[in-house]
């Protein structure tokens, strides 16, 4: 009886151990979790079956943290109550981690997710296990940023042309203020995430040819708090300018600026409440404004005309980006 006892006990141990890594709570900015995020059972408990006939699709983002991700969510849903005919959810890691991402991807697919809409957290680390899921006969759709292994489509911003429009806003304030040289600093997120290192790229080529330094990027892995460090950093050294990368990055350079008292200028990446409160009060000049409620809404229908043995004729859509100033939000 005792040994019985403690096998039962293992099992629930390593069941547990399984759904750890890989979340399908909403952030804690949603008031509440709707029923299409809950997370696939593992591997070895039963789910119950989608209604008769719905694909079942499954959004992987990055992390939890941003509002960004809430966006791709929103439009997913939108998609899924327009078509009528899809079973939904979202999971997503707690914090950027590949290894989280990689466990999210394992329980799609054991949940039995015929397609996936992924925000790759890297460019090579999902490789194995979206070998793993296209072999079992799932659809891969990118959205906001792509993995380099096939995909049915990717559905993002045109990033580097968007970094550069980051540049050029930063340039054009700066000449406004009489500053034609000096220290520009860059927070983002990692060197391995194609799309903020894509956002870097651009930023970086609006500067050839000006008496601009762009000094060394520093990295806070999308959070804020690490961000708003290394944004204080970069003012302590004389930066007359600091761009952040992704949400968690301006808010962070935002807050730091706050702090210092506001003559550098900032520039960031994605639309959130608190960013657009940086830049009503002054804090940050403008962001790139991505359309993530696009990506999701599209990422969606493209996935179930895949699904549904359609042709895809566009495998690479720009969503756009606007530039939100204080004359704009």
């Amino acid at each position: 009886m005792k040994t019985r006892i403690t096998a039962l006990l293992l099992c629930f141990v390593v069941a547990l151990g399984l759904m750890a890594g890989c979340s399908s709570e909403k952030p804690a900015a949603e008031p509440a979790a709707p029923a299409s995020t809950a997370e696939p059972a593992p591997a070895d408990t039963a789910e119950p079956a989608a209604p008769a006939g719905n694909y079942k699709v499954t959004l992987i983002t990055m992390d939890q943290m941003d509002q960004h991700w809430v966006n791709v969510d929103k439009g997913c849903k939108e998609a899924v109550a327009e078509l009528g005919n899809v079973d939904y959810n979202w999971l997503a890691p707690d914090v950027k981690d590949d290894a989280k991402q990689i466990e999210c991807i394992n329980n799609a697919v054991a949940g039995g997710a015929q397609a996936i809409l992924l925000a790759a957290n890297g460019p090579d680390a999902v490789t194995a296990s979206l070998k793993e899921a296209e072999a079992a006969g799932v659809k891969i759709v990118y959205v906001d940023s792509a993995a380099d292994y096939p995909g049915v489509a990717t559905l993002a911003t045109d990033n580097k042309a968007a970094g550069t429009t980051a540049g050029n806003e930063m340039i054009k304030a700066l000449e406004a203020a009489g500053i034609t040289e000096g220290k520009i600093g860059i927070v983002n997120v990692n060197a391995a995430t194609a799309s903020t290192v894509a956002r870097e790229e651009g930023f970086r080529a609006a500067f050839e040819g000006t008496k601009f330094e762009i000094l060394e990027t520093q990295y806070g892995d999308g959070d804020a708090a690490k961000s708003k460090d290394i944004a204080a950093n970069y003012i302590t050294q004389g930066c007359v300018g600091i761009f952040g990368a992704n949400e968690g990055s301006t808010v962070g350079t935002g807050n730091a600026i706050q702090e210092a008292g506001g003559t550098v200028i900032g520039v960031g990446f994605d639309k959130s409440d608190t960013i657009l409160g940086l830049i009503k009060n002054g804090f940050l000049l403008c962001t790139m404004a991505q359309n993530p409620d696009v990506m999701g809404r599209e990422g969606v229908k493209v996935a179930v005309k895949a699904l549904s043995g359609e042709t895809i004729d566009q495998t690479n859509v720009d969503t756009g980006v606007s530039v939100l100033n204080k004359d704009t939000i």
